[in-house]
């Protein structure tokens, strides 16, 4: 009852030494349709939020079976997060599959696909939604016919706005050839072809090579960011697997000619994980974690900035980094910090106190999440420790009298998302400090199919992750992050026992169960690296936040409260945090 009592009290002293206030207003509850997808703020304006959600929707039926397709609703809170209207899709979507809702310029746009037989080609469809009543302006019309080369092929494509957002870009490819081709075109204001379509192609088989990224710049260049797999012996005789092998970054002018190429490559070393994005004055970023041994830790990293126009290296760093480095002093919140460690906070120290000594690197499944500029001209690098792996299980039924025998396979994706690495380069180049964040978050989903004696079952589907396949998982675990003024402010999901972690070494509590977990901000100052860790709400009493989906929207955080339940229609909210 005591321990109860103190984690209370710490829990609301906690915030206490925080300089600027951050608040959080959270608008009615309100419930989606059973069995809703993804779930998105994708827009604020002077006239409210809009949120797009994602559902099944009944395709057409068989004599042994139906369809499905995605569907969509639309909907939008004014300021005070009031429903303002709540448009459903479906009817419009009718022989369509939805794709998704598009803000562009002042406009907000809905993509849908349909495959055309008679054709043998995939047709991408756009309409405007008026932003006042959330109908659409107009019937579809088609931007795009995307034919088929051989039965077998597989259609996938993105629109997205060009770098300045002045354009809309479409690329696509088709999975089911050998070698990869994808297909680049520009559309104007109107949504008119404004360039020649260009075809861009290269030597890699189309199993070894993913496409992880595409940017389009303003004067029309194209950058393609792939990684590329080689095929090794598995532990059984003439088994094989794909394993990842490096980067490729290449530069196309708008006729798909190739201009130019980004060595990602360091003499004796493996790149682990790469990030580039456009930067400002026209020049690319790119930060990669290396490491000295194939398959060992990151033990270094590398800062490149580059010409924008033709792939050019204006500066490269390359810069040593292990646990050694971690900063010592941070700023701890925890008003009152027990005398005594538990015996697994010290064998956490004493395990970090040796890495220390050892020099010993970082781990290997590191992944970038955000770089940004901060006034003095120096860069900030955010990375996760991030992993994901899959496990099946399966239930056979043998059935009675009345119903027919059935095998049902649940699939379990697990997310495991760890400890924040942030490091701070000065203008110099030089790193000016490393701090690390820990925390160990873990989220599990599951996905089932089965088979009947009755007919055939359905699936949820397969999980993806590329630039063609955005994975909006995972829902719960992971962090955002957004700079204001001299701060950043990182908010994440974590164990309410975790109130006064800030410091490499100390223990961390797995959190799992993320309708008991509490939303913290932990204030990042870009100058000193020093932390402050504040609780901004417990999710015991809404509907359980979306971090890591959270939208920026000029100073304001959009985040949304989502719980599924197993009988009835998911419960949401949406909340408005303000850094003041």
């Amino acid at each position: 009852m005591i321990r109860t009592i103190l984690l209370v009290v710490i829990l609301v002293l906690s915030g206490t030494a925080y300089s600027q206030k951050q608040s959080i207003t959270w608008g009615e509850e309100f419930k989606l349709k059973k069995g809703s997808g993804d779930i998105n703020v994708i827009l604020s304006d002077e006239t409210g939020v809009y949120i797009e959600e994602e559902h099944a929707a009944l395709g057409a039926y068989f004599v042994v079976g139906y369809s499905v397709r995605e569907s969509a609703t639309l909907v939008k809170l004014n300021h005070r997060l009031e429903e303002v209207f709540r448009s459903d899709f479906n009817q419009e979507l009718k022989g369509k599959a939805f794709e998704n809702f598009l803000p562009f310029q002042n406009k907000l746009l809905i993509i849908a696909s349909e495959y055309n037989r008679g054709q043998q080609a995939l047709l991408v469809h756009v309409a405007e939604i008026n932003k006042k009543s959330g109908q659409m302006m107009s019937g579809w019309r088609t931007v795009a016919t995307l034919p088929k080369v051989e039965k077998k092929d597989k259609i996938d494509f993105r629109i997205f706005p060009n770098a300045d957002s002045s354009r809309l870009v479409l690329i696509c490819t088709s999975s089911g050839r050998e070698k990869n081709t994808f297909q680049v075109q520009e559309y104007d204001d109107r949504l008119e072809p404004n360039s020649e379509k260009a075809t861009i192609t290269n030597e890699f088989e189309s199993k070894t090579y993913q496409l992880e990224d595409v940017m389009y710049t303003k004067d029309k260049k194209i950058i393609l960011v792939g990684r590329i797999f080689e095929f090794e012996n598995g532990k059984k005789k003439k088994e094989k697997f794909l394993d990842f092998a490096n980067y490729n970054i290449r530069f196309y002018d708008e006729k798909g000619k190739q201009s130019g190429e980004i060595n990602t490559n360091i003499n004796g070393k493996w790149i682990t994980s790469t990030k580039l994005l456009i930067g400002k004055e026209n020049e690319l970023l790119l930060a990669s974690f290396y490491s000295k041994q194939k398959k060992g830790k990151a033990d270094g990293l590398l800062v490149q900035r580059i010409n924008f126009n033709d792939g050019t290296i204006i500066s490269s760093t390359e810069k040593s980094i292990n646990y050694a480095m971690v900063s010592k002093e941070v700023t701890n919140n925890d008003e009152l910090e027990d005398e005594e460690e538990s015996k697994a906070e010290r064998k956490e120290r004493a395990r970090l106190a040796k890495l220390q000594n050892e020099g010993e690197g970082f781990s290997s499944y590191m992944k970038f999440r955000n770089i940004f500029y901060t006034p003095d001209k120096g860069l900030i690098i955010m990375a996760e420790h991030f992993s994901y792996f899959i496990y099946e299980s399966s239930h056979y039924y043998s059935g009675s009298s009345t119903r027919p025998s059935q095998t049902t396979s649940t699939q379990i994706h697990v997310y495991e998302c760890g400890e924040v690495v942030m490091c701070k380069l000065d203008s110099t180049n030089q790193i000016a400090w490393l701090q690390i964040l820990p925390k160990l978050q873990k989220e599990f989903i599951s996905q089932s199919s089965g088979a009947s004696g009755g007919g055939p079952g359905g699936s949820t589907g397969i999980h993806f992750n590329s630039f063609f396949f955005p994975s909006g998982r995972p829902y719960y675990a992971g962090f955002m992050a957004m700079q204001f003024k001299d701060n950043i402010f990182l908010l994440f999901n974590d164990h309410k026992r975790n109130f006064n972690v800030l410091e490499a070494g100390q223990n961390v509590s797995r959190i799992d169960k993320y309708s008991k977990s509490a939303c913290f901000s932990v204030k990042l100052d870009i100058y000193t690296g020093k932390m402050q860790r504040k609780l901004i709400f417990s999710n015991d009493d809404q509907p359980t936040a979306m971090p890591r989906k959270a939208s920026v929207i000029g100073k304001e955080v959009y985040i949304i409260g989502k719980t599924d339940r197993m009988m009835g229609k998911t419960k949401l909210a949406v909340g408005k945090i303000t850094t003041r």
